[in-house]
Formats: structure tokens, sequence, C-alpha cells
């Protein structure tokens, strides 16, 4: 359809303030004739002024010709980092359908009338009254904040202006509706407007917005979806159909009808059988690369630079993505949940991957599938799902941990530890058959308590009690302090939280914790997130370029600790087992830790490189727990892997995380000996919270933990040091014969034997695990249908160099009976 029109003839119309006669003759009249010949006098100026400024803007506007011949529209394009893989074209695929005004609908032509201009059939082009209002309450407020534009300067705005919200650009917007007015009819003005505005994005037209939304020309559509149509101009990338903001749209469809309403352009009745329909949409065509990091990118424009940015702007937007790792992404997290859904119920995954070394965002699959509507897939799990974080916050616990004067060689004991102290309903030594809520003692993944264990090992095999007691030794709100510093901002109070935080008792964002986790091949430094590299105009202009930011946290020292326990594949073995082999990437020095929530909700896996940290989170978006076997190492750390194995090749081999093992304080506890003078005490013997390189508390009882640790602690020793044979009430009595352990060499082969008796108590028992514990950490487990008697013999290699160790031999039943065994031995 063309602009070319003639002006209708139009007779002169004179000015509204006429003319102004001053009279040389004031200077006997009266004061209340002064002032008034002052005020005419100021209000002459202010016509010149006002007339003057009008012929400024008048001078800026298209001409006659222009406005004939309108120029299209650039659009908006988004890259990935390299500039040359378009993600998404805002105008790609789009279409502008003209049609007379005889063919929409008279509902969409009042629905259009009643929201946007209720008197446009009475008034000039421009709105007087509105214009106004608007004034009054954009001067109050030194900006535009209203714009009490009419469908016509609307129209004069989207063909010719900007979205720029200033008092020159209203003008000019006033002008033209003018001259819009002159040369159009109300009809004709009306059938531009509706063939030209955008009804999204990429969508121009009341015709293509039908076809594109409803799949029917817009003669047919009824008139709740003639409201809806009606409802997108205001803002129409943030009411689309196909966006995350659909509540907001129906709200505003039914400010529409209700204007209709008002209006008497309907009926009530016609009203509640509106405000009833059902809609649907028709199923976006799938013309989007990276389409959770387009959208959310567009989003960011349209609030930065404005609707017009992304209608017509011809924006170029570089972002931080590398399509190659995208492409693994999304093939990893689809392949991934396709398989959770099937084998654990999982039906979502997500995946985020980041330089640590610039913050930039290298990879994002926000879902298995954008356009998949029964999971909610263009849910941006990432960025706006809030998820139980399991034990993937427990390294930064050590940290912290560290950060207070503690090692990785400091020792606590692994063993059945209530932390509820002072409660008549949670004894000491816990009863893990009680329902009671109140109380709080958590077991292991693998059910053992090994008792001393290095905080080396309790976190490379991410073990329950210590961690909680290495929560409690740093203090939760310096954990939660810190954890804000690294940007995990969304996990509550400590009042809220308690020592429950390190299992996963707050929640957060997938984005976050992957950019907390940067700290550890940052060396305590951590970058600003970043999506964008660079925006450029129309003309090549340089609108917006990536700026480094960096903060630093905490000191080097600390995290490179993490690093060499997270990467210490020895020690992962014991935790991952049969998973261990694709945690293993050669030539690539990789991290890694896992989580898994209560239930099963969660499954995450989290690692890096000093090039490339990635995050997976696996589970349902509606926190269906997936069945009992759906864990981090069966849902999650599938995904990680596959990413990882074609995503790593892209970087050089040989770069390593720098590493370190920890101080050595002088405190024997801390530094590896959890027995300094040959008795067993909890750690709050022989450490001050408040000062843990100090000297031991003149009086450790008066901390609130320390009967509950050290109960646990004692019956702990009194079992080792007693008999060898041990009854569980109700099960059977297990007696276990041990050789002491040959050749225990720093670096060598430790070899071990010994036998397994059930005892005649057993009846039909049977013996079904054991379990060889080195300075509590698992080396060997054998499990099967062992009978009464078991013969059990191996090998493992001795890591933890030279001094006293402990070896632990833990037996169980089928029917839940254990006992164990220890020995000290020393190594050369």
């Amino acid at each position: 359809m063309s602009l070319m029109h003639h002006p209708h003839e139009k007779p002169h119309e004179k000015g509204l303030l006429g003319k102004i006669h001053i009279s040389k003759e004031f200077s006997g009249k009266s004061r209340t004739h002064k002032i008034l010949v002052g005020v005419g006098l100021l209000a002459g100026i202010g016509v010149v002024l006002g007339g003057i400024l009008v012929l400024a803007v008048a001078a800026t506007l298209p001409s006659d010709s222009e406005i004939a011949n309108l120029k299209i529209p650039e659009s908006t394009k988004i890259f990935d980092r390299t500039g040359e893989v378009l993600l998404y074209d805002m105008s790609e695929n789009q279409q502008r359908v003209v049609v007379p005004l005889s063919e929409f609908p008279q509902q969409l032509k009042d629905a259009t009338i009643a929201i946007e201009d209720p008197r446009f059939y009475s008034t000039p082009g421009i709105d007087l009254l509105g214009i106004g209002r608007a004034m009054i309450k954009n001067i109050l407020a030194g900006e535009i904040v209203e714009g009490g534009s009419t469908i016509t300067q609307q129209l004069a705005k989207k063909v010719f202006l900007t979205d720029d919200r200033t008092f020159t650009r209203k003008a000019k917007e006033a002008l033209l509706a003018i001259k819009l007015s002159r040369y159009y009819t109300k009809d004709e003005i009306l059938e531009l407007y509706l063939n030209q505005i955008p009804y999204g994005p990429t969508i121009n037209g009341a015709e293509t917005a039908a076809q594109m939304y409803f799949n029917k020309p817009v003669r047919e559509i009824s008139l709740a979806q003639a409201a809806l149509l009606a409802a997108l101009p205001q803002s129409p990338v943030r009411y689309s159909p196909w966006g995350k903001n659909t509540d907001q749209l129906f709200a505003r469809q039914k400010r529409v009808l209700k204007a209709m309403l008002d209006q008497d352009k309907i009926t009530q009745e016609q009203y509640d059988q509106a405000v009833a329909e059902e809609i649907t949409f028709k199923e976006r065509f799938n013309s989007i690369k990276a389409p959770h990091l387009s959208l959310m990118v567009q989003d960011y424009v349209v609030e930065k630079y404005g609707e017009e940015a992304v209608g017509r702007g011809g924006l170029r937007i570089t972002t931080t993505l590398d399509w190659k790792m995208q492409e693994a992404a999304e093939k990893a997290v689809l392949e991934g949940a396709k398989r959770n859904e099937s084998l654990y119920g999982g039906t979502n995954a997500a995946l985020m991957a980041i330089d640590p070394k610039t913050g930039q965002v290298l990879a994002l699959a926000g879902s298995r599938d954008y356009f998949d509507e029964s999971i909610d897939g263009n849910y941006n799990v990432p960025f706006q799902a809030l998820r139980q974080p399991g034990s993937t916050l427990k390294p930064l616990v050590y940290m912290a941990a560290f950060m207070k004067g503690y090692t990785p060689s400091t020792q606590v004991y692994d063993v059945p530890t209530e932390f509820v102290s002072g409660d008549p309903n949670c004894p000491a030594i816990p009863n893990f058959a009680s329902g009671e809520g109140s109380c709080f003692h958590p077991q292991n993944f693998d059910g053992a308590f090994p008792g001393p264990v290095s905080l080396r090992s309790a976190l490379a095999q991410s073990r329950n009690v210590p961690a909680v007691k290495a929560l409690y030794l740093v203090g939760l709100r310096d954990m939660l302090g810190l954890a804000e510093q690294l940007g995990l901002t969304t996990l509550g109070s400590a009042e809220r939280l308690g020592l429950s935080l390190v299992l996963g008792g707050g929640e957060v964002h997938l984005a976050d914790l992957v950019r907390a986790y940067s700290v550890f091949p940052g060396d305590g430094s951590i970058h600003d997130r970043a999506v964008i590299l660079e925006i450029k105009d129309e003309q090549g202009e340089v609108l917006e370029k990536f700026e480094d930011k960096v903060t630093k946290v905490v000191d080097p020292e600390y995290p490179r600790m993490i690093n060499s326990i997270l990467t210490d594949v020895n020690e992962r073995g014991r935790l991952l087992g049969s998973s261990l082999s694709s945690t293993i990437f050669d030539g690539y020095d990789v991290a890694l830790k896992t989580g898994t929530t209560n239930d099963y909700r969660d499954a995450w896996a989290i690692g890096y490189t000093p090039s490339i940290v990635v995050g997976v989170w696996a589970g349902n978006n509606n926190n269906r727990p997936m069945v009992s076997q759906g864990s981090s190492l069966v849902a999650a750390i599938p995904i990680w892997s596959q990413f990882l194995r074609e995503a790593l090749p892209l970087f050089p081999q040989g770069e390593a995380l720098a590493k370190s093992n920890g101080p050595t304080t002088g405190k024997p506890i801390l530094d590896g000996n959890p027995m300094p003078d040959g008795t067993a005490h909890s750690i709050l013997h022989w450490v001050d919270r408040s000062n843990p390189t100090g000297p031991p508390p003149s009086n450790p009882g008066s901390d609130p933990q320390y009967s509950n640790w050290e109960t646990a602690v004692q019956v702990w020793a009194g079992n080792m040091s007693s008999s060898s044979t041990s009854t569980t009430p109700g099960s059977a009595a297990i007696s276990i014969s041990l050789r002491e352990p040959s050749g225990p060499i720093s670096g060598r082969e430790v070899e071990f034997s010994g036998t397994a008796n059930l005892t005649q108590e057993a009846g039909d028992d049977e013996i079904d695990e054991v379990v060889i514990l080195w300075n509590g950490s698992q080396v060997r487990r054998f499990r099967g249908n062992f009978g009464s008697s078991y013969d059990f013999s191996g090998s493992f290699r001795n890591n933890d160099g030279e001094g006293s160790h402990t070896f632990v031999v833990l037996v169980r039943t089928k029917t839940g009976a254990e006992n164990s065994r220890s020995i000290e031995v020393t190594a050369e």
C-alpha cells in the first residue's frame, strides 16, 4: 500500500490564540490592567518562541516525497562470537500482508480505537486533552513517562521516527500526525495503522498477526482474539504470545475488552464470553538458534534501546556464544534428558558454560528443547529456576574453612552425630529410624561412618557429616557472606537455613552457581557475567562493547587447595566408582563436583578447567522427584561428560590448574593427627572456633555443639577399643579377623587380607558388603552374597604420604548389622 496521496482541500483555520492588542496608554490604568497586559506580553513572547520551536522541529521532518516513498526498515541481527553464525534475524520470515480496511472486522477496529485512541474520529490527528494530561505528568517527572499518542501519532512514529522518549520526538510526532491528517482520511489512517503497526518483533500488520498467531485470516478472528491483537502494539516484544509474559498479555487483553464495554462497543454478555474464551496459539516457526540466549539478548536490547531498536533499528549484535560449543551443549542436554526421562523420570535438563577468565557465556542450553511446550521448554532454567544445590556448595564451605586456618589435612570424625543440641527429642547418639523432624543427623551416601577423616578426603568423597562440621566451624553467617560475594544472593537467611545449607538447604540459579565456581580456576577472582561482545548501529557505529569487570574475592592460596582436591582422580574414584572414567579427559586438568538433593529432585554436575566452567542440572521443572536411582552420577554426569568430550578439544592441552596441598600449621589436629595426645576427642576439644590456629579452648564444653560431637566420638572410640565382635540389636553378630597390612610405604601399594565370620546368632543372615577405608577414605569395596564367612584380600596405593595412618575394615550384612575393625599403621 503506497503512502502517496493528494491532500484534501481544507478551509484555512484560525489560530487558537487570535490577536493580542496592546494599548499605548497604560500608565494611568489600574494595577489589574497592568498585570493583564504583562501576562499578555509574556504570552506573546511564548507564542513567538513556540512558533520558532515548531519551525525548527518542522524543518527536520520528512518531506512530502519521503512520506510517499518510505524506506524499508533494516532488521536487527544477533550473531555468535565470530560474527559469522547468524543466531537470530529479528525480521527473518517476516511477512506484511496488506489488506483493505473492509477486510478488518469491526470488532478489531473498535478494540484498537477503544484502547489506543477513543476520540480517534473526533480529533485532528492529535488529542489536545491527552497531550495536556501527558505533558503535566512528563513535566513533573522531568522525562517522558506518558505518551498521550493518538493512532495517527503512533503511525507517524512507527513509520518515520524512533522510540526515543524525548520532548523533541513527541513534537515531531505531533506535527507529522497533523500532516498525515491533511493527506489522509480517518479510515485511510486506520487502514495504514492496521497494516503497518508491529504485532510482534517480526510481525507487521494485523492480517499477518492473525495468520501467525491464530492460523486464520483476520476477517475470521473472534472478539477475544481481536482484543488480544489490539493489546499487542503497546509492547509487541514483551507481550508476544510466544514469549514468557503471556500472563501480562492476557491481563492487557481484558483491559481492552473492558474499554470496549465502557465505550458501549460490546455488551456485558459479549464481554463475559470473550473473557472466558480459551485462546491457543499456532506453534512458532523454529528459525532461531540458541533461543534461550538469543531471546535473552533481545529482551536486553528492548529494555535498553527500546522496541524500535528491535523492530527496525538495524542493530548488529555480536554475542559471546561459541556456536560449536552451543551445538554440543544442545545435543548433550537433549539426549541426556530423553535418557533420564526413560530411566529416571527426569524430563528436563540444562547446561551453561562460561569462560572463567572473562565471565563470558560460551554455551547456554536453557532446557532440552525451547519449543517443547510439554516441559515448558521456553523456561530458561539457568537464569529463572531456583533449585536446591545439593552438595555443590561443599567446595565453597571448605574454602571458607581454609580461609579460617583449617587445612586439607585437618581431621574431623565422620561418626553418627546429632547436630541439634539441647533437645531431649534429639539424643546425642542419633536414632536413624526415628522420624523426629526437629532433629538433624545426616547420613553419608554409602551409609558408612569411618571415623577420623581429613577434610581433603571428606570433600573429595562428598561425605555429609564432615561437611556439616566444617560449616559449623566456619560459621553460617561467614559462609553466607562469602557466598554473597561470589554472587549467590538467593540462598536465604542464616535463621531459615541452619547447618543444612551445606547439604543443599538453600536455593540457587545454575547461572549464579557456575559463576561462583569460576573463583577456583580464577585464582580467587570472578568476572561479571557477559553475553554481548559488541552492538553496532545501522551505520556501523559501536554503541556498546564488552568490558571485562573483575572482582578479587579471596587470596589465591584457598581456591588452589580446592583445585588440588577436586582434580584428584584417586579420591574421586572412591566416590564415583564405575562412573570415574567418564570424568577423565586425557591431556586436560579437570575438576568436578556433583550434587543430589533429597528425593532426587535435582541432580548436578559442575566442573572446570583453567579455560571453561560447565554446570549441568537435571530434573523436572515442576519439582517432581526422579526415581531413587536418578542421582547426579547417572543423571547429570553423562550430560556434563558428553559436552566436554566435544568442547575440550577446542582448547589447547596441557594447561593446569594452580594447586596447593595447604600449609603446615604446627598444630597436630590441623596438620592431620586426629589424636594429638593418643586419645580420641572431637576437633572442638582442640580448636577454638574463633581462633582455630591459636591455643586450645580453655573450656571446650562451653561450645553448644561440643557435648554431642564429643559423645559421638567417645562412642566410636569405645567400639574401636572393645572386642572385634559387636552385635547390632536384633541382627547378627560379626567377627573380623584382620592381618596387619603390609608394605605401607608412601606412594606404594598396600596389601591387606582378612576374614569376616557370622556367629551362631546370625541365623539365616549373610554378609553382603566389606568396605576398606584408609584414613577415612574408601579405597576398596566388595559386594555380593558371601554367606556366613568371607575371606577378603586386595591392595591399594598409599597416596597419603609417610607417618601414622588408620586402616579400617567395615563389614555389613543383609539385615543391616555391621561391625568394623581398625589398625593404626606407620608408613615410611
